[in-house]
């Protein structure tokens, strides 16, 4: 029943834990910030190729970055496996489409002409097919199934869903595994400290980050006893019925919400009564004496990231 403290989602590990240096641990916290939204953002409007590019990219950064295999490897397989189910449903599930315009002039006057020699065919239409693959109807006991159609879109559709889900989990995974919410915070406020000079409250909105990365063991923690207590009582949710079933996971769901609310307030009397004073972020983090050479390869790396981007991502 540790399954979530063996599959580290959303947590810095520390390396003292591994006794393994990373060099995507030493990698300065600004840059690993500004790669996780290239990875967030750059799939917006760009073509198959390029969201495929980004998931071997990710996993190729993934292996040689040194982490340890235990770290990574379960969570890696989770994602493919929930990207390829996602994909999977995208393509065969049906796509709505645009209904069909009225016709402007009737379709008698369009005849397609026989060939030059006596005899010879109609011309036939050219260009790719729209339907990839047709299978079905296929007969499910006494339920008929309609046939499985995966047409262009659909095909497009899922591959978009399933690069995109993969990319979006595993580059902030990635992120926040090699990064303490120290780190995090104050990389953030370094970016914002230009909207800092015009009221923007950055300190706040940094200290309200390290606090909800700091919860989120909290919550992993009262999930897994939630569910420790359900298989300590043997409940089948086959007997329960439906019914039985969803009422069983709405009181979960309420059960988990007030304890992580009932953690919330007594983190928050604890900071209290322990005369919790405001750090700014400057002193979470000791400043260095300038980037290293895996942060300026990294800094080039981003640039052609970037430039690669906006000369092919379109294909």
């Amino acid at each position: 029943m540790d399954w979530l403290r063996q599959l580290p989602i959303g947590q810095y590990v520390d390396p003292g834990e591994d006794g393994r240096r990373s060099w995507l641990r030493d990698l300065d916290p600004r840059l690993k910030l500004l790669w996780t939204l290239a990875f967030l953002l750059t799939p917006i409007l760009a073509g198959p190729l390029w969201r495929l590019s980004l998931v071997v990219l990710l996993l190729l950064i993934t292996l040689v970055s040194a982490l340890p295999l235990r770290l990574w490897l379960r969570g890696v397989l989770l994602w493919l496996a929930l990207g390829l189910l996602v994909g999977l449903l995208s393509c065969v599930l049906p796509v709505g489409g645009t209904p069909p315009a009225t016709l402007q002039r009737p379709p008698t006057e369009l005849r397609l002409q026989p060939g030059p020699v006596a005899g010879a065919p109609a011309p036939a239409r050219s260009g790719l097919a729209w339907e990839l693959l047709r299978w079905g109807p296929a007969r499910l006991g006494p339920v008929e199934l309609g046939p499985v159609v995966i047409t262009r879109r659909s095909a497009q559709l899922g591959l978009n869903s399933a690069t995109l889900l993969f990319t979006l989990i595993h580059s902030a995974n990635l992120l926040l595994l090699t990064t303490s919410p120290e780190q995090l915070v104050w990389a953030i406020d370094w970016w914002l400290m230009p909207l800092g000079r015009v009221g923007l409250p950055a300190e706040r909105l940094g200290f309200i980050l390290l606090l909800s990365l700091r919860f989120l063991p909290l919550v992993q923690e009262e999930l897994q006893n939630l569910l420790r207590s359900l298989a300590t009582r043997a409940v089948h949710l086959r007997s329960l019925g439906w019914k039985g079933g969803l009422a069983l996971v709405l009181a979960l769901g309420e059960r988990l919400l007030a304890n992580v609310l009932l953690r919330s307030e007594q983190g928050a009397e604890a900071l209290l009564a322990r005369g919790g004073r405001w750090l700014p972020p400057q002193e979470l983090r000791e400043e260095a004496g300038g980037l290293g050479a895996s942060s300026w390869i990294a800094l080039a790396g981003l640039l052609l990231f970037l430039g690669v981007r906006l000369r092919w991502g379109t294909l």
